[in-house]
C-alpha cells in the first residue's frame, strides 16, 4: 500500500507532545474521531483494540519509530494517523532497541485482511526506516510538508 494513499496532510498530528505512551494512543485516537477517519460510536472498542495489543507486547520498533496498531472486525478500510513528538527526547515506547520515539504510527486495520495488515506494517517500516524521511518528518511544519517527505521516502524505494 502506498503510504501517501494512506495519509493526507490532516492525519499528521506534529507537535505532537503526549505525556506517555498510552496519552499518545488515546490522543491519536481522538485526532481520528474528530477528523471523521473514525466513527465515535466504534471508537472506545477500536481504543481498546489497540490498547490490548499494546499491553501484549510493545509496538515500539526500532530508529524512534513505534507502530501501535490492531486488527479489528467491520473495519472495510485502514484507518491510521501519524504522530510526531515534539520533544527533541522522544518518548519512553519500549522500543526494541531501547531508544525514545519521536515518529507514532497508528494503524488501525481490517481483521479479514491478513496479508494488507502484513503488507503495510512492511511498507511504513521500509519508508520510515530511511533515515533522510524520519528527518524531514520530524522537521515538517505542515501536514503537506509531512506528505511529501513519504513521498520522497516511497519514490525512493520503488
Amino acid at each position: 500500500m502506498q503510504l501517501t494513499q494512506l495519509f493526507s496532510p490532516s492525519d499528521f498530528l506534529l507537535g505532537f507532545a503526549p505525556g506517555d505512551k498510552w496519552a499518545a494512543i488515546s490522543l491519536m485516537m481522538e485526532h481520528l474521531v474528530k477528523s471523521g477517519r473514525c466513527d465515535a460510536a466504534t471508537s472506545e472498542a477500536l481504543h481498546e483494540a489497540v490498547l490490548a495489543r499494546e499491553r501484549s507486547m510493545s509496538t515500539g520498533m526500532e530508529r524512534g519509530i513505534a507502530i501501535p496498531h490492531a486488527a479489528v472486525d467491520d473495519l472495510t478500510e485502514v484507518i491510521a494517523c501519524i504522530g510526531v513528538v515534539a520533544d527533541k527526547e522522544g518518548l519512553a515506547f519500549e522500543s526494541v532497541d531501547g531508544r525514545p520515539t519521536r515518529i507514532i504510527v497508528l494503524l488501525l486495520i481490517p481483521r479479514a485482511q491478513k496479508l494488507l495488515h502484513i503488507r503495510t506494517l512492511a511498507d511504513i517500516a521500509r519508508v520510515l526506516g530511511k533515515d533522510s524521511v524520519r528527518e524531514e518528518l520530524i522537521e515538517a511544519k505542515t501536514g503537506d510538508e509531512a506528505i511529501r517527505a513519504l513521498t520522497a521516502g516511497e519514490a525512493a524505494i520503488t
